[in-house]
């Protein structure tokens, strides 16, 4: 080893069984990209699934009524591997989020002040910078 090299140590996880992450309860959501499989994740009230084209139906229930999530919404167009803004809105009212973020967004959704108004109230798009409060301190 090189010193000052980072260390890893790998574990392995798949998407039918919570993991453990420094004491907190991980549950893996896989998630279709393009024609690969990639995991999303729900943290207690909290969803993250970016890099999304296709979720199956058991995979949705596992973040039904999430308090916060966060989901990919390239652009309006139609795209291979990645959720487009129509689809993501679909996506989020099915699961029923208190409140969702559109992340992974290209400069082709237009401008975010514009886009921001046309979306549901429970719906706005991230930005760089932006902090979630997920639990009371």
């Amino acid at each position: 080893p090189y010193p000052g090299a980072p260390g890893f140590e790998l574990h392995s996880i798949s998407k039918e069984e919570p993991f453990l992450a420094k004491g907190v309860s991980v549950q893996p959501l896989e998630v279709i990209h393009g024609k690969l499989p990639v995991l999303g994740f729900r943290i207690h009230d909290f969803t993250y699934i970016t890099d999304a084209k296709f979720i199956a139906e058991e995979e949705l229930e596992k973040a039904r009524h999430s308090k916060v999530l966060v989901l990919n919404a390239l652009h309006h167009r139609p795209h291979y591997s990645h959720l487009n803004l129509e689809q993501a809105l679909e996506v989020i009212e099915k699961l029923e989020p208190e409140k969702a973020y559109l992340t992974h967004i290209s400069h082709y959704m237009g401008l975010h002040e514009r886009i921001d108004r046309t979306l549901p109230e429970n719906v706005s798009l991230a930005y760089d910078g932006l902090k979630i409060k997920l639990v009371d301190e």
